[in-house]
C-alpha cells in the first residue's frame, strides 16, 4: 500500500511530532508535582535525556508513547500500513535504543521507570507507582 499523503505532506505532519513536552508526559509531570515531587527536566548529561529527573533520589521517570517505544499494549502493536519495513526497523530500533539507555543509567547507578501513555488512563494505578518509585526505599 502506497502513502496516502505526497511526500512534503508526510514532512509536515512527521514534524509536528514532539519529543518532548507531550501531552503525556505534561500529565505525569502535574500528578508528580501535585504529589510533592520536584524535578528536572531533559538532562543532556543523563543517558537518554530522561522526561523527569530527580537528583538527589538519583531517579528518572520516561515518559513513552505506546507506538513510538512499542509497549506491549493494543497500540504499540500496531504498525502503519505502508511502508511496514521502514517503520518496523524504526520502531526496533526505538526499542533498542530505549534498552541502552536504561541500562547506562542502571551502570551509573540511576534507577529509571518507565510511564506508557496507555497506563496514565488509571490515575489511582499510576499514582501509586510513582509513589512506590519516588519514596526512599528501606534497608531491610
Amino acid at each position: 500500500m502506497t502513502d496516502v499523503f505526497d511526500a512534503e505532506k508526510r514532512s509536515q505532519i512527521m514534524r509536528a511530532v514532539r519529543g518532548k513536552d507531550t501531552a503525556p508526559e505534561l500529565i505525569v509531570r502535574r500528578l508528580v508535582h501535585a504529589l510533592g515531587y520536584r524535578f528536572r527536566l531533559h538532562r543532556a548529561d543523563l543517558p537518554g535525556k530522561p522526561d523527569l529527573v530527580f537528583p538527589g533520589r538519583r531517579k528518572v521517570i520516561f515518559v513513552h508513547g505506546c507506538f513510538w517505544h512499542q509497549h506491549a499494549c493494543s497500540r504499540g502493536a500496531r504498525l502503519p500500513k505502508s511502508n511496514r519495513e521502514y517503520w518496523k526497523a524504526k520502531l526496533d530500533r526505538n526499542r533498542r535504543r530505549d534498552r541502552r539507555h536504561r541500562d547506562a543509567l542502571r551502570r551509573l547507578d540511576w534507577a529509571s521507570l518507565v510511564v506508557w501513555e496507555c497506563q496514565l488512563k488509571k490515575v489511582a494505578p499510576l499514582t501509586a507507582r510513582l509513589i512506590r518509585f519516588l519514596e526512599p526505599s528501606i534497608p531491610r
